[in-house]
C-alpha cells in the first residue's frame, strides 16, 4: 500500500478523517425526525493503548458538561472497531486484519442503559452501510483475486441473510480493477462509487485512469449489477474507506470527489475537486451541474464529507492547498446554491475529527454533531449548516473521540 493510502487507511480505521455522515438510520435521509422517544448519544473514545479498542460512553446531551473514559463506559475488545446504527441498534464491527471479525450489537433497555444483544463472526469488510432494515457489507480485494463478496445482515436479527459476488475487473474494462469507496441507498437501489486501481501489489491504489468518476448501481435485495454510471469532469467519489455519495431529501444523489488519484504515490488527477449530481431516477450524471469546490475554496481539496440536510453538507478539506495533506479544515458546502463557507468557532489547530461516517445530525437537520480532537482537548461540536458556526459542547476526557451516534428508548 502506498504512503498516501496507508495514511488514509489508518485515519479511516480510527475515524480520524471526514466522510459520509451516518444519521440515525431509522430516519430516511433528508427527513426530520418525529420520534418522541428519549435519545441517548453514544460517544466512542480511544485511549490509544496497544490492543485496546474504543470505550462506549453514553450521555443524554452533547452540548454541555464532560464525560470520561476513566472507570466509565463499555470497553471494546480488539484493536480496531468501526460503527453504524440501523433499526435503533448500534453495531460495532471488529476489523480483523484480513481475518473474520466480531459483529457486536447493542441496544438501549427501557431505562436507557446500553446493553449487548448479539455477537457473531463475519468477514472483515471495507464497506458497510445501512440499507432499508439491513446492513450491506462488502469485502473488497485490492490485489490477487478480483472477486468482491457482498453480504446482507438483517439489522433486526443480527444475522447474515443474503450474499452476492462481483468480479471487480469487469467493472473497469481498462485492465485495472474496481475498489468500492463506499455504498449508499439511493431510492430502491444501492449505489457503490468506486476507484479504478492497479491492484498489482506494489502500487495497489495507484491508477493510470485518475480523471473519472464511477458508480455501480445494484438492485436490492439481490445486489445484482444493473448499470455503471461514469463521468469525466472530476475524479473518483469518496476515497478508500470514505463515503462520497449521499441522497438528499429530493431523491437526488450528490457525489463528492477529492481529485486525489495517484500513481506511484504522486498525485495525478488533472481535474478539480468537485461535487457532481445524479438526478432522481436518472442513469447518468447531470451534465448541467458541476460544483467546483476546489475553485471556490481557494484551491483546497475535499478530504471527506457528511450530508446534514436541506442541501447543506459538511466538508472536511485537506489543510494544504492543492494537496492531500495538512491539518483538517472544515466548511459548509451548499449543494443547491453552490456556495462554500468556512466554519468558524473551531479550535485553532485540529488534530482529527469524526467526520468520516461517524456523526449524527440534529433532529431538525439544521446542524451536525462532530467530534473534534485538538491539542487543547477533545469536544463534541455542534456545527450549524446555515450559519457555518461551530459551538463547543461536551468535553471528552481520557481518550480521543472516534465516533458519535444516537439511539432511542
Amino acid at each position: 500500500m502506498n504512503l498516501h493510502y496507508k495514511k488514509t487507511f489508518i485515519a479511516a480505521i480510527f475515524a480520524l478523517a471526514l466522510g459520509s455522515c451516518s444519521k440515525s438510520s431509522d430516519t430516511p435521509d433528508g427527513e426530520a425526525s418525529t420520534d418522541t422517544r428519549s435519545t441517548k448519544y453514544i460517544i466512542t473514545a480511544t485511549t490509544g493503548a496497544a490492543g485496546i479498542a474504543d470505550y462506549l460512553l453514553t450521555t443524554d446531551n452533547l452540548t454541555t458538561g464532560s464525560i470520561t473514559t476513566l472507570g466509565n463506559g463499555l470497553e471494546q475488545d480488539g484493536s480496531y472497531r468501526y460503527y453504524l446504527t440501523n433499526q435503533n441498534k448500534f453495531f460495532s464491527l471488529l476489523y480483523g486484519q484480513g481475518n473474520p471479525g466480531a459483529v457486536t450489537t447493542y441496544a438501549l433497555n427501557t431505562s436507557g442503559t446500553l446493553v449487548k444483544t448479539s455477537n457473531f463472526q463475519a468477514e472483515t469488510v471495507q464497506v458497510f452501510a445501512p440499507v432499508n432494515t439491513d446492513i450491506v457489507t462488502v469485502k473488497v480485494p485490492r490485489s490477487g483475486a478480483s472477486i468482491a463478496s457482498m453480504y446482507r445482515i438483517d439489522a433486526t436479527q443480527s444475522i447474515i441473510v443474503g450474499e452476492a459476488t462481483q468480479d471487480t475487473k469487469q467493472l473497469t474494462t481498462n485492465g485495472e480493477r474496481a475498489h468500492y469507496t463506499w455504498a449508499a441507498q439511493v431510492g430502491t437501489k444501492v449505489f457503490m462509487p468506486y476507484m479504478s486501481i492497479k491492484g498489482d501489489g506494489v502500487d495497489n491504489f495507484g491508477t493510470l485512469y485518475p480523471d473519472s468518476s464511477w458508480v455501480a448501481v445494484y438492485s436490492y435485495p439481490a445486489l445484482k449489477l444493473e448499470r455503471i454510471i461514469r463521468d469525466g469532469r472530476t475524479s473518483y467519489l469518496g476515497a478508500y474507506f470514505t463515503p462520497g455519495l449521499f441522497q438528499d431529501e429530493k431523491g437526488d444523489a450528490y457525489g463528492f470527489s477529492g481529485a486525489i488519484a495517484t500513481s506511484n504515490t504522486v498525485l495525478t488527477s488533472t481535474k478539480p475537486s468537485a461535487i457532481v449530481r445524479i438526478n432522481k431516477d436518472a442513469t447518468v450524471f447531470d451534465q448541467s451541474y458541476f460544483f467546483n469546490v476546489e475553485q471556490k475554496s481557494g484551491g483546497y481539496k475535499i478530504s471527506s464529507s457528511a450530508y446534514i440536510g436541506n442541501g447543506k453538507a459538511l466538508v472536511q478539506m485537506y489543510g494544504t492547498i492543492g494537496k492531500a495533506s495538512g491539518a483538517p479544515r472544515l466548511a459548509i458546502a451548499d449543494v443547491y446554491n453552490q456556495t462554500f463557507t468556512w466554519v468558524t468557532g473551531l479550535p485553532a489547530i485540529i488534530t482529527s475529527t469524526t467526520t468520516n461516517r461517524y456523526n449524527v445530525t440534529t433532529d431538525d437537520l439544521s446542524a451536525i454533531y462532530l467530534g473534534i480532537n485538538s491539542p487543547d482537548g477533545n469536544w463534541i461540536y455542534t456545527i450549524n449548516g446555515t450559519s457555518a458556526v461551530a459551538t463547543r459542547g461536551i468535553k471528552v476526557e481520557g481518550g480521543s473521540i472516534t465516533a458519535v451516534q444516537k439511539l432511542k428508548y
